[in-house]
């Protein structure tokens, strides 16, 4: 019998996260060691008892046998959350490709050490009379900090600390003074860094309509009977989604366990969380990348020590370490921003998927433009499709107008808006209603070009063309590279040099000059750098303190404002014209998504959808909102194109300092694959240089891989990261792989 070793990482911290120990596992303990299991291990030149996890086990050492040491004993009834993330990264290795170490830094709960936050007291230790004499010493010797604070707790039973030193000005060392002479004694608590707001935990519940109980009703019968299916719950905009989740999550609590619900952007947290603190109170907590990093441990400790049972917040929350999870809500499940953009590059809605069967819990996938992948998922009876296809509490679906702006060039309209929503946006304005107005490109142009000699100014560490904003400055949305607007042309000194194109910049301004009493607010990646931007912007909107709402795509997902009756969605052609296979249908969702904000209230709602392809597809059913004729029509190009879901694609990616060294590495990759016997099996297109060929320096070049099954790509991945361990001259060239990504490279 071959010998086996374990790959063991000492406690769970972010430094330990860094270096792996091997130990042979002895025959006694074979059956029991596994990855993920936690175990004891001698340890340093005391050979000291520490706990560990197995993440790793082979037959081969990779040190000298004589130094290696052996497991003491497995630790049975010490399986905890850590154990099971460690599975959970072994799976992301295996799925996605990555090194172990990068899929645990993705799933470990608490990723670097964070001093716990203290609250503390002060109060005296001695008698009044002790206190007096005290005092008199103090004064006598001219101790005025000592006596000062003395005299201060003489008159009250208890200081706080911040008290003491910000309005007595009493420093550290003489508090620490004190309480080391037993004068005064210092009460320690410690105390959560909470990122959660106010709301108004009334515990009120609607009434659910007889879809949203249809719904309700088979996830609880399934549940019920220990049956944890992945549901994909489509609804259309406005069908109350929400009230299905939270009726589903109590259920789950009932039942004594706990949920995680996924949303796509920070800026959907405000309302989300909202409503979900009036339903659940203090049980909810959040988690997103503005939280510090003091909110974020104090967060995952709270999830860790059961005191919150609902965790709210992006991808990253999907790794809170709750101990008996037993639902996992995946909201706008279609979003690209589930998918990871470092590696490894997983995709959020397949770890849930992944996580519930480990946990034996329920996955519910929610959107009202489901993703092609999921919907086929749905038809195959991989997942349950639970179907919403009308609006809750009556509302009806706002009416959607399709205006060509080559008809609006024609009359002479050389505005941003065409004459209908100029005319629509005047009457909401007028009626005192709300409106919102879509771009999907921040910045107020989309670049700088010379009218001379035609050069564009473009970034000197990526392949593309610098943004132009209102301030002046020229910024690289890639690498944040940004200089000032030149006078002059770079390349031939003429003067004839402007910004072309728009952005939301622009269109706030636009908006202003066209309707100068309008009160607007803009929202962005540039207005919501801040902290808690996101939230003031979208409540100062909510009450009603602007009527015109401009931005991105992050203002047209999920948000709910009753006084909204005009969308306007600027240039819908920007996602349709991207090099991405998955253009139509992420214009058919942004576009369907952007009209749901219109008509939520007692109004009805008015959409104008400008464009310049006003008879494309995803067009005309996003008009319709008829999700049914986009899928199917969208699916028979991808059957024909041979693109996901039909088949599988694997991007090998390729980035190099020397644009020569890393084709020809792209070159070395695909003459591997064709050596394989099963070659056939594969479609190849490329290498060639990616849609941006330099970003930060590095050049990148991409060969795309397509396969019927999923697991013929990992079998290929796993090939090619072996061939590339034997070639280590080439370390200074990265390969990556991403499996069906969301956008072309």
């Amino acid at each position: 019998m071959c010998d086996l070793y374990a790959d063991i990482i000492i406690d769970i911290s972010h430094e330990a996260l860094d270096r792996i120990f091997q130990y042979q596992v002895p025959s006694f303990l074979r059956e029991k060691v596994c990855v993920g299991a936690r175990v004891t291990v001698p340890f340093g030149a005391g050979n000291h008892k520490r706990s560990g996890y197995v993440i790793g086990l082979s037959n081969t050492p990779s040190i000298a046998v004589n130094q290696i040491k052996e497991i003491c004993e497995v630790q049975e009834e010490q399986m905890v959350v850590e154990g099971h993330f460690i599975k959970l990264a072994a799976w992301i290795k295996q799925q996605y490709g990555s090194t172990m170490i990068d899929a645990l830094k993705v799933v470990m709960p608490i990723k670097e050490k964070v001093n716990s936050k203290e609250q503390k007291h002060l109060s005296l230790l001695v008698e009044d009379s002790k206190a007096k004499e005290l005092l008199f010493q103090y004064q006598q010797k001219k101790y005025t900090k000592k006596a000062k604070l003395l005299e201060a707790l003489m008159n009250t039973p208890s200081l706080s600390y911040e008290q003491a030193v910000k309005e007595l000005d009493i420093g550290k060392s003489t508090i620490d003074a004190m309480e080391k002479q037993q004068v005064i004694a210092v009460k320690r608590q410690e105390v959560y860094r909470t990122p959660i707001f106010e709301a108004d935990a009334s515990k009120t519940k609607c009434t659910l309509n007889e879809e949203q109980q249809k719904a309700v009703d088979r996830f609880t019968s399934d549940y019920s009977k220990k049956q944890y299916e992945t549901y994909l719950l489509h609804g259309v905009t406005g069908s109350g989604k929400t009230e299905v989740y939270m009726e589903m999550i109590e259920h789950v609590l009932k039942e004594g366990r706990q949920a995680i619900v996924l949303i796509p952007e920070i800026s959907l947290t405000y309302q989300t969380v909202k409503r979900f603190v009036s339903r659940f109170g203090n049980r909810v907590s959040i988690m997103n990348s503005k939280l510090s990093k003091g909110e974020r441990y104090d967060q995952f400790m709270r999830a860790k020590r059961g005191e919150v049972d609902i965790m709210i917040g992006p991808r990253s929350a999907l790794f809170t370490p709750f101990s008996n999870l037993g639902l996992i809500i995946v909201d706008e499940e279609h979003e690209g921003s589930y998918k990871s953009d470092s590696m490894p590059k997983y995709h959020a809605r397949e770890v849930a998927i992944q996580r519930g069967k480990m946990v034996k819990a329920s996955v519910v996938l929610g959107s009202a433009t489901p993703s092609i992948e999921s919907y086929t998922n749905a038809q195959l009876q991989n997942y349950v499709l639970l179907t919403l296809k009308n609006r809750a509490k009556e509302a009806v679906l706002p009416k959607v107008y399709v205006e060509d702006l080559r008809e609006e060039l024609k009359k002479g309209n050389r505005t941003m808006f065409s004459e209908r929503l100029r005319r629509l946006i005047s009457e909401a304005l007028e009626g005192g209603q709300q409106i919102m107005l879509f771009m999907n490109r921040r910045g107020y142009s989309s670049f700088v070009s010379c009218r001379s000699c035609g050069s564009v100014i473009k970034c000197p560490h990526c392949d593309v063309s610098l943004t132009y904003h209102q301030s002046g400055e020229l910024k690289c949305h890639y690498c944040g590279f940004s200089r000032r607007t030149p006078k002059t042309c770079p390349d031939c000194n003429s003067k004839f040099i402007g910004a072309f194109g728009t952005g939301t910049q622009k269109l706030e301004e636009a908006v202003k000059k066209e309707f100068p009493k309008a009160r607007v607010l803009r929202m962005d990646f540039d207005t919501t750098r801040k902290k808690h931007s996101y939230e003031e912007i979208l409540s100062s909107f909510s009450k009603g303190e602007a009527d015109v709402l401009v931005g991105t795509q992050m203002i047209v997902k999920g948000h709910d404002f009753p006084k909204v009756t005009v969308v306007g969605i600027m240039v819908a052609d920007m996602s349709l014209n991207t090099n991405d296979f998955r253009s139509s249908e992420r214009t058919f969702q942004l576009l369907t998504q952007a009209a749901g904000r219109a008509g939520r209230g007692e109004l009805a709602g008015n959409v104008v959808i400008q464009t310049y392809q006003p008879n494309h597809y995803s067009i005309l059913a996003a008009k319709a909102q008829d999700y049914e004729s986009f899928y199917q029509q969208e699916l028979s190009y991808r059957q024909l194109l041979r693109y996901p879901p039909i088949y599988q694609m694997m991007v090998i990616f390729v980035a190099s300092s020397e644009q020569e060294e890393g084709m020809k590495m792209a070159m070395n990759l695909k003459e591997k694959i064709l050596s394989l016997e099963n070659s056939k099996d594969y479609c190849l297109v490329g290498p060639s240089v990616a849609t941006i060929g330099r970003i930060k320096d590095i050049y990148r070049h991409v060969l795309y891989v397509k396969h019927l099954e999923y697991e013929g790509l990992t079998f290929l991945k796993d090939y090619l990261e072996l061939e590339l361990e034997k070639e280590k001259e080439n370390k200074k060239i990265k390969v990556y792989f991403d499996f069906n990504p969301m956008g072309m490279y």
